[in-house]
């Protein structure tokens, strides 16, 4: 407890039913000139972004919309974005939706303020100077990535997710609204569900840890086990939608201050090379990674058990930590992740070239256990 820490947190958060509405009065406050609304064209097609700039216009906010975001922003979308930005003399992003648009934004946010190519700033602390000021808007329980310091953007010229942890790009303003993530798709629940899930998981075991991460990670988890499935099957279950909101904002603080794992830099590069669902990628890796890792740290996964709602008074160190593996499997399979990476269209052969790209990865270096070449390509060998 007398070690030092830098604790990164977004300077206002709005969490809760609703409290999308209190973010017009609080941008209007701060008076800019012109916001950049970053999202993706389903999102704007449906109307939800129309359902906060109509508050805008009411407010006399002045935006344009940039609605180009892939589900894995690229290096493009970046690019085009800060061109748009640009081009209207904006001066204050806002994003909405989920971890893409909150990406892309942080990206033109970087770039805007710090000039470059987004490629330079690959790797930890890379920038110079705090990106533009943003309010990001949450539409899904999963990345978190409105409350964290990182953002991940996919070179699409390499076939590479590069992630950015950087204390430049933490947003200036965090709304998680659970009813903007009402009726959501039961598809899309599960995968940002099972993100927030690896998020807290990765947290509770890295390198990094401390005890105030493991105390908001072991939370998390708790409200996750609670409520995801609920959330799935029933999409207007506003309770569940809020928990969910909770955990994976929850989650977030936690990994951003204390790190994550080989999950995350396995899964990376599947998004990189086959453009897959980060959730769905991580909750497929997630119980094989943990399995390699459960010698590193066996009583805490007996904790992580714990927090699913397993009773482990009556078993062993072990016993325990293998009842979390079950337990995580057992989530997955409830809500309906596919059971392995072969039904993803991932090839064999490109095992070792991403396992040779994980290990560079950022996240590489909190994982609990070392992880050699061979280790990484049977891990994905057991995904399969």
């Amino acid at each position: 407890m007398l070690e030092k820490r830098r604790i990164y947190l977004p300077p206002l958060s709005l969490v809760g039913p609703h409290v999308t509405e209190d973010l017009v009065e609080e941008i209007k406050e701060r008076g800019f000139r012109k916001v950049l609304v970053v999202t993706d064209r389903v999102l704007n097609e449906l109307g939800m972004v129309a359902a906060v700039t109509d508050k805008m216009t009411e407010g006399q906010i002045d935006f344009t919309i940039f609605d180009q975001v892939q589900p894995n922003p690229t290096c493009k979308n970046v690019e085009d974005g800060l061109a748009v930005f640009t081009q209207q003399h904006c001066d204050f992003i806002l994003t909405i939706g989920g971890g893409s648009p909150q990406d892309c934004g942080k990206a033109i946010g970087i770039l805007a303020t710090n000039g470059g190519d987004i490629r330079d700033y690959e790797g930890i602390h890379m920038s110079k100077h705090p990106a533009v000021p943003t309010a990001a808007i949450n539409t899904t329980a999963g990345t978190a990535s409105e409350v964290t310091i990182n953002y991940v953007i996919t070179d699409e010229k390499r076939k590479v997710k590069m992630v950015m942890v950087d204390k430049n790009c933490l947003v200036s303003i965090a709304v998680n609204d659970p009813t903007l993530m009402i009726n959501k798709p039961a598809a899309l629940t599960a995968a940002t569900g099972m993100d927030a899930l690896t998020h807290a998981i990765e947290a509770y075991v890295t390198k990094g840890a401390f005890p105030w991460s493991d105390e908001l990670a072991l939370y998390a988890i708790r409200l996750i086990s609670e409520s995801l499935e609920t959330a799935v099957k029933d999409g207007a279950n506003l309770e569940a939608r809020s928990k969910m909101a909770w955990a994976q904002f929850i989650a977030g603080q936690s990994f951003s201050n204390c790190g994550l794992g080989f999950v995350h830099s396995a899964a990376h590069q599947l998004g990189g090379e086959y453009d897959l669902p980060h959730g769905v990628c991580n909750a497929i890796l997630l119980p094989h990674v943990e399995r390699f890792n459960i010698s590193a740290c066996p009583e805490k996964f007996g904790k992580i058990a714990q927090a699913m709602g397993v009773d482990i008074s009556a078993m062993s160190t072990a016993e325990a930590a293998d009842a979390a593996l079950e337990a995580i499997a057992k989530l997955s399979t409830a809500v309906g992740i596919p059971s392995g990476l072969e039904a993803l269209g991932v090839k064999k052969d490109d095992f070792e070239k991403m396992a040779i790209n994980a290990l560079a990865d950022v996240c590489t270096g909190g994982n609990p256990k070392e992880v050699a070449l061979e280790d990484a390509i049977g891990i994905y060998e057991a995904a399969y």
